[in-house]
């Protein structure tokens, strides 16, 4: 089936004037991984006769001299790109001892780095792409390049039901379909219910428009004052490098722009956008997003930050992102380097469900906040995903353990074809009620609304509601002025 059926066409990789999948120079961008050297064994004596000169293990010769006899040593080189399944396994080679059994080697030996992984990862990796590397599977540019966008590829990897099917086959939605084989490998193959496949694999339930949806319900476009930039608030802005994501959320905000190649990062655009910061000394803050603003590559985004960090009143830069979540591999040792030298810099990461907290992800996040980033969470409610006490208490909990504070829960945006999606408020209110009290503090995040027409976040606080007219909830903002948010009152009778 070709890909342009799905309707609006998809840059096949992050539009910008080279390829996004570029190594950065001098650098693969991959963790160092070690495997056997294609070499004959050598042994302690025969390695004492090697010259300083002609080894690369000079650093550990003298560990191999003092060793017990018997001890296990390995010569560790580093591993290629197209290194075998077994890449990380060491081939050892032991001095003769016929009278006893292998020993370990010390502690302080070099040792393979631990790759973080989880099970049911590996399985839908054995199935489906039985012949990845390591190195490649970790790649995160191999991950954008093979994501999961036709109905001959959902069709081998999942049960489909009549509505996903329909959709997939139909095309009709705003919105593009990609997922990462990593986020892939998270979903339920047979149960179409089940909340990770629920906000990735479009129905048909897209195609229903009701009362009080928008394609821009926030009203970005009417606070542009340049293509890409949105200035909404007086002190900050949010900037838009491109409109890619290595996978598409079916409730997305920016459906009628995201992941149709018309927002990209070249130059002339991006100048723009700094030449109206430059002339506007009241914006301090700056949030990087998109599309995600981490599939640029690291030498593209670090050409952003520092112009903004080269007009002296901008104090605060963030970056939001869902790549921690849906494609972990991105947040590489070169990236988090990259990013220490813009200090201080915060990240909005979102997160969704439990499920998205694996080993994978843990570790992507516990690298950004070793590298200095504080982290925030943003989540959406949504409707048989995350609508319950429990499911929000059990993610909240998740996220503190990865070093991630939750900062945000969004009532979900009435952007077309979301009904399926949002929950009635008093469900929003009743989990922020089920959460304060019953767990600490720092797993509270602030209930907002995001005030259809521009209005920004506004808290769900008591004098937040003004009332109800109708079918509508009357609510007021930071300025004091109201707007409306469509809430039928037959969807809290459901």
């Amino acid at each position: 089936m070709d890909e342009s059926s799905y309707g609006p066409c998809e840059a096949a990789e992050p539009p910008s004037a080279t390829s996004e999948f570029e190594d950065p120079p001098g650098s693969t961008g991959l963790l160092p991984v070690l495997k056997p050297a294609a070499e004959p064994q050598v042994t302690k004596v025969e390695l004492d006769k090697i010259e300083p000169d002609k080894t690369d293990i000079r650093s550990v010769l003298s560990m191999l001299r003092t060793s017990p006899p018997g001890v296990s040593t390995a010569r560790l080189v580093p591993s290629d790109r197209n290194g075998a399944a077994g890449e990380r396994s060491v081939e050892k080679s032991r001095t003769a001892s016929p009278s006893s059994a292998p020993v370990a080697a010390p502690a302080s030996l070099p040792s393979t780095p631990h790759r973080p992984s989880n099970p049911q990862t590996e399985q839908f990796r054995e199935r489906f792409f039985p012949d990845v590397t390591d190195s490649e599977w970790d790649d995160w540019r191999w991950q954008s390049r093979h994501r999961i966008k036709t109905l001959d590829q959902f069709e081998k990897m999942l049960d489909l039901s009549v509505e996903e099917r329909d959709a997939l086959a139909d095309g009709g939605t705003m919105l593009p379909v990609a997922v990462s084989p990593y986020y892939m490998s998270l979903l339920d193959p047979h149960n179409p219910l089940e909340p990770l496949r629920k906000t990735v694999i479009p129905t048909t339930r897209e195609f229903i428009r009701t009362p009080g949806e928008a394609d821009d319900p926030l009203g970005e476009d009417g606070h542009s004052p340049v293509p890409g930039l949105v200035h909404r608030y007086p002190d900050r802005v949010l900037l838009l490098p491109l409109d890619f994501c290595s996978t598409y959320c079916r409730y997305c905000t920016r459906s009628r722009v995201v992941g149709h190649g018309e927002i990209v990062p070249n130059a002339q655009r991006l100048e723009a956008i700094f030449h109206y910061l430059e002339e506007t000394p009241q914006v301090r803050d700056v949030l990087i997003s998109g599309g995600d603003a981490l599939a640029l590559s690291d030498d593209k985004l670090d050409w952003i930050l520092g112009r903004l960090r080269a007009i002296p009143h901008l104090e605060f830069v963030r970056i939001g992102t869902k790549m921690p979540a849906v494609l972990p591999q991105r947040i590489t040792p070169e990236l988090c380097t990259m990013l220490r030298k813009y200090h201080p810099i915060w990240m909005s990461v979102h997160f969704l469900h439990p499920a998205e907290c694996t080993p994978e992800t843990k570790a992507a996040c516990e690298r950004l906040a070793d590298a200095g980033i504080p982290l925030g969470s943003q989540t959406v409610l949504l409707k048989g995903v995350n609508d319950n006490v429990d499911t929000m208490k059990q993610l909240m909990h998740k996220l503190l353990l990865m070093r991630v504070r939750p900062y945000y829960l969004y009532q979900c945006d009435p952007i077309s074809g979301s009904s399926h999606f949002r929950t009635p408020v008093s469900k929003g209110l009743e989990i922020i009620q089920g959460l304060r009290g019953h767990t600490t503090g720092y797993a509270v995040p602030t209930y907002v609304i995001d005030a259809p027409g521009g209005g920004g976040k506004i808290p769900l606080q008591p004098d937040s509601v003004v009332g109800r007219d109708g079918n509508d909830l009357v609510l007021r903002n930071f300025e004091g002025q109201t707007f409306r948010y469509p809430d039928p009152l037959s969807e809290q009778a459901e």
